[in-house]
């Protein structure tokens, strides 16, 4: 690595790991003043606060990237253009592309990391931090108020209740019915179910089953309490979903994907969405670091204030059209994919244009 490269890696990696800092203390603070009602209401110990808040500070670290990295790029390309170091080290006959090869290094070592986190360790602290949320700052607790549920629990599997009891884990009014070909081959029908947390399965309660062969039926009937059944149900089905997809890592995300298709669930949108979002958003910060520098690798009479300020708004600019683009495809009138690569399409033919007219 050239001295010129690790000059300009090092001004920018650390530049931006102290606009993360400050950003994160302030959002960190201003949440802490925010909720501090929430934590003595439900008289929430101090270690647990703390622990709230050290899972917390990552998920907001990735959460502002966009900005903080772009602010990073601006701020230190334009100090340089100030102090005439970009004049001199293209007069020194560097080219502009060599010169913006340890910005677009510094990105990916970010867009890398951030894949990382985004992926797998953020997915991990919102486990907690999202259970967290919902116990202490919901205004109310979850009630599940679904009626006539309907899953499909395997190919062939069909399962039906009628209503189900978050808080006792119970279903009343379940039928299974095992569908080949068009033909059900039997039926299972309780008055009630009780999910059995030691043996993770479900317990029948006043349950009958009805066997169809050909033109023949058998039929049982049993009036006990302890008859057990496995299936592909689980209390998790019906808890709270709230904020659900950010709990889960990428593998996880593809297995539950697969397992709402199953079971023919009309909210994978949402998990789909999250999925490719987790794609897209490591080239969120080599897109707008490669646009931070060519807007402030030139002096201007605003000074380097007038270019943070720039790079302030053309953030928040993407960061509202990245939630414009998402609520469409959410709302299912856009093609997920697209909707997603929007605002890195968008951002990527600006650069481009601005590439262009940049003195080299």
């Amino acid at each position: 690595m050239k001295i010129l490269d690790k000059y300009i890696l090092t001004k920018f990696l650390t530049t931006f790991l102290f606009v993360v800092g400050i950003l994160v203390a302030i959002v960190l603070i201003l949440t802490f003043s925010e909720r501090n009602e929430n934590f003595i209401k439900n008289e929430v110990g101090t270690w647990l606060i703390i622990k709230y808040f050290l899972f917390y500070a990552p998920y907001i670290a990735n959460l502002i990237t966009p900005i903080t990295v772009f602010i990073a790029a601006v701020f230190v390309t334009s100090k340089m253009a100030s102090h005439t170091e970009i004049v001199a080290i293209l007069a020194g006959g560097v080219s502009y592309p060599r010169m913006l090869k340890p910005f677009l290094m510094g990105a990916v070592i970010i867009a890398v990391i951030s894949f990382v986190f985004t992926g797998w360790i953020i997915p991990e602290a919102n486990k907690f931090r999202v259970k967290f949320e919902n116990q202490y700052f919901a205004d109310k607790p979850f009630v599940y108020s679904g009626q006539d549920v309907h899953f499909k629990v395997s190919p062939t599997t069909y399962v039906y209740l009628r209503s189900y009891n978050n808080y006792r884990n119970t279903g009343r009014d379940f039928t299974l019915e095992e569908i080949v070909d068009k033909e059900m081959l039997y039926k299972i029908s309780a008055a009630e179910i009780l999910w059995d947390s030691t043996l993770t399965s479900w317990t029948l309660r006043n349950w009958n089953l009805r066997k169809f062969n050909e033109m023949d039926e058998d039929f049982q009937y049993q009036n006990v309490n302890d008859t057990l059944i496995k299936i592909n149900m689980s209390p998790d089905d019906f808890s709270s979903q709230t904020g659900l997809q950010e709990t889960l890592t990428i593998p996880e995300l593809y297995t539950y994907i697969d397992d709402l298709k199953l079971k023919g669930a009309d909210n994978i949108p949402i998990y789909h969405i999250e999925k490719l979002t987790r794609f897209m958003s490591p080239f969120t910060a080599i897109i707008l670091t490669f646009i931070g520098v060519i807007l402030s690798s030139r002096k201007t009479r605003g000074g380097v204030g007038f270019q943070i300020a720039l790079g302030f708004f053309l953030a928040f600019i993407y960061i509202l059209l990245f939630i414009a683009t998402k609520s469409i495809a959410e709302a299912g009138s856009m093609d997920a994919l697209l909707a997603v690569w929007m605002p890195n399409i968008i951002f990527t033919m600006l650069g481009i244009s601005i590439y262009r007219f940049v003195p080299k």
